[in-house]
């Protein structure tokens, strides 16, 4: 084969690769994506534990739906009594800034969460409010890290960075690392560091179980704070893909029912 040829030939494997290739921002979408549904509902159990392994159990509804591009989720704590009754409501928009608002019982009050409220802990957990909605993929610097094998399974370590502070801020840290698995794009792994760049919590998704419309979900997922010795665990007991609830379910004026 003559040289020009040869050339040619890998010119063409290069520039086939480079077609074929996925940034770290399309890996990130596809890891999004893989566990977006257009309608469920969920009881799970949150379990709270302090630096010296003392136990707050918390029991949770949950029920999301999809109205047009907005996604609407509510969840209220059912158990134990002195915290039942304490909902959130969460407006997930596909390109703008959610909108989140708390009842508590105790004050018979519901009032909207604000964005610097947002990467505070969930139901006094280590997962923040934003941690339970999707996050807007256009506030965030995408970078392949390397790949590594997780648990078993062949993974992307992608970093996402914050664009600017008052992001930083919504969000509760500066950046995140996160292993993507490269066969399923779902993510089992992932390091949150906080403003000065120091490691600050690591959750682990575990126990993914494939359903019936053929996506998977993590029914065990757990975060921990590498900084205060902090745990908390979601285990998912139910899951029910679609949801018969009608929008008028997903306001404000329903939390406190």
């Amino acid at each position: 084969m003559k040289i020009k040829n040869i050339l040619t030939v890998v010119s063409l494997i290069f520039a086939t690769s480079g077609i074929f290739a996925q940034t770290a921002r399309e890996i990130s979408d596809k890891a999004s994506n893989a566990i977006d549904f257009e309608a469920m509902e969920m009881v799970l159990t949150l379990k709270i534990l302090d630096a010296k392994g003392r136990e707050r159990v918390r029991q949770v509804t949950t029920a999301s739906k999809k109205y047009g591009e907005t996604n609407k989720t509510i969840m209220k704590i059912t158990a134990p009594a002195d915290v039942k009754g304490t909902a959130v409501l969460i407006y997930d928009y596909e390109n703008r800034d959610d909108d989140m608002w708390i009842y508590m019982p105790a004050l018979r009050k519901t009032r909207r969460i604000i964005s610097s409220e947002k990467g505070k802990g969930f139901m006094s957990s280590e997962f923040t409010n934003a941690d339970m909605s999707k996050p807007n993929m256009n506030d965030f610097n995408y970078k392949i890290l390397s790949s590594e094998t997780f648990n078993g399974h062949p993974c992307w370590i992608i970093e996402t960075s914050c664009k600017n502070e008052d992001i930083e801020d919504e969000n509760g840290y500066s950046q995140r690392v996160t292993w993507i698995e490269k066969e399923t794009y779902l993510c089992h792994k992932i390091e949150f560091y906080d403003f000065a760049a120091e490691l600050y919590k690591i959750q682990f998704m575990e126990q993914y179980k494939k359903l019936s419309n053929g996506k998977y979900f993590a029914f065990y997922m757990k975060m921990e704070n590498r900084q205060n010795g902090r745990k908390s665990v979601i285990i998912i007991d139910k899951f029910q893909i679609g949801s018969n609830l009608s929008e008028s379910t997903f306001t404000p004026a329903m939390l406190d029912k």
